[in-house]
């Protein structure tokens, strides 16, 4: 009824104006139109069909995703054959540090891109600049202050997230590097979603590729070529980073949708405290994460002491079943950033039921992509093992299992993300963090430490799917009661 109204009011106002028509035609430019009396956006956001517009804006924010996983996988991959597991575990013991990158980038990249698709959405246009150039300003100044707290306590800081005593000077020599790059990788992975929000997609996919691609290249020419271990792959990443850095800073000086000038990147609370509520969920569940893979750390060299396989070898196996675990994860949280802008987009202009479809299409996505994954990890554990380098046979029989128990509720670990980012979208950032932290702290946590108590080693492997059921169904609970209320509201609107 309404929503019908307002497409058809948005396309009369198209049509009706040839300039702001032109203005449309840019990848998510928005058109001015009118909505209750006031003065709004109507967007191809509010008008094209559900399914190009996630493909539209899904297959960016995948790449992105991706490169960040990519960035730590193809280290992995040299770092196993030419240094060994120890390299692996090394790897792994610095992971916590990638992941409160990737937690930063989505606080003020996310939540930024969220307010702005809101506000736009809205047709409170004066304010949306502020919400770009101050999450801008907070992802290269959080990635600063990442860069120096890594340089000051790098020893105490690996000695916390579980480095055994071998592996510790494999760790150290690589995060002494890679942090140079923390406030780049940060301003890269957030700033994509800033571009996404001015209707950039493809942008975003290059600025992230063309790093991914650059890291790639050095790591295959200063490990594998010129010998150099550990530090040639740190140095190869953070170069590429530093790259993708610069071409989002040349973007934002562009940006299309809005003017960015110099006092839109002032810190101002007003913008910052609603950027970090909506980006909160997100940032929330990479910091769940972050505690998981500091506690797993700990946990398996504990439990890996007293069991066959020692301390550093379920290290090892964990490191490389969990990169490769984010490279199918990193589809479905690239799926889920995709569908924010539609979704904050459609419910700021009312438009529920465009919600619902947009929600809908990305589960289905999910549950397709993770079966995918499923049979992968449950068929082909050994050979994604072998990838990496070789290792004894206790290293390959701990490594099977993980892939195959840990990861067995990747049939349905598709719907948390996905739900958590449905309700940041439409602005219930407390609702989100909630369904962020289900999994991970909720969940996941307590069973890692109770687990292993009765079952040893094999205890930490069984916490996994058990956590990821709870949290499929916490998900399913909150979106059909979301979904009620959204159709309350509609027959209130038709009456």
């Amino acid at each position: 009824m309404k929503n019908k109204d307002r497409k058809g009011r948005g396309r009369k106002e198209t049509e009706r104006s040839s300039s702001q028509e032109s203005q449309g035609k840019a990848e998510g430019s928005s058109i001015q139109g009118k909505r209750g009396g006031k003065e709004t956006c109507v967007s191809p956001l509010a008008t094209e069909k559900i399914s190009k517009l996630l493909g539209q804006f899904a297959l960016p924010s995948i790449v992105a995703m991706l490169v960040s996983a990519i960035y730590n996988i193809v280290d992995q991959f040299f770092i196993g054959h030419s240094v060994g597991p120890l390299g692996n575990a090394a790897t792994n013991i610095a992971f916590p540090l990638s992941m409160m990158c990737t937690s930063l980038a989505l606080l003020f990249g996310i939540g930024g891109a969220s307010n702005f698709n809101l506000v736009m959405g809205a047709g409170k246009r004066e304010k949306a600049p502020y919400f770009i150039g101050n999450a801008a300003s907070m992802l290269l100044g959080s990635g600063t202050v990442l860069f120096l707290a890594a340089e000051m306590f790098l020893h105490p800081m690996l000695q916390l997230f579980g480095s055994p005593a071998d592996v510790l000077p494999y760790a150290e020599e690589y995060v002494k590097i890679t942090a140079i790059g923390f406030p780049f990788l940060i301003l890269t992975t957030g700033g994509g979603h800033l571009m996404r929000a001015d209707g950039s997609p493809k942008m975003a996919m290059i600025c992230n590729l063309s790093g991914a691609v650059i890291n790639t290249f050095l790591d295959a020419l200063f490990v594998m070529g010129f010998g150099w271990g550990m530090a040639g792959a740190a140095a190869a990443t953070v170069i590429g980073q530093v790259f993708s850095g610069i071409l989002v800073i040349r973007y934002l000086m562009r940006y299309k949708t809005v003017a960015l000038e110099k006092k839109h990147f002032l810190p101002q609370w007003m913008y910052l405290g609603k950027i970090m509520a909506l980006g909160a969920a997100n940032s929330f569940n990479q910091i769940a994460m972050m505690v998981v893979q500091i506690s797993l750390n700990n946990l398996l060299k504990f439990y890996g002491a007293q069991s066959v396989y020692g301390e550093a070898v379920p290290i090892a196996c964990a490191g490389i079943v969990m990169k490769v675990n984010q490279v199918f994860f990193s589809i479905i949280i690239g799926i889920s950033q995709g569908t924010q802008p539609i979704e904050g987009y459609n419910y700021g202009a009312g438009q529920y039921a465009r919600v619902r479809e947009t929600y809908g299409l990305a589960v289905k996505a999910g549950m397709a992509l993770s079966a995918c994954a499923f049979l992968i990890f449950q068929l082909f554990p050994r050979q994604l093992l072998s990838l990496f380098g070789d290792g004894s046979e206790p290293y390959y029989q701990f490594g099977i299992s993980y892939f195959r128990i840990f990861l067995a509720g990747t049939l349905i670990n598709f719907l948390q993300p996905l739900s958590s980012s449905f309700f940041t979208s439409i602005g219930k950032a407390y609702k989100g963090m909630f369904l962020s932290l289900t999994r991970q702290i909720l969940f996941l946590l307590p069973l890692l430490v109770v687990f292993p108590r009765v079952m040893g080693i094999e205890g930490i492997l069984y916490a996994g799917p058990v956590a990821d059921g709870l949290a499929f169904a916490a998900a399913i609970l909150m979106v059909r009661s979301e979904f009620r209320k959204m159709k309350k509201l509609e027959r209130k609107e038709e009456q």
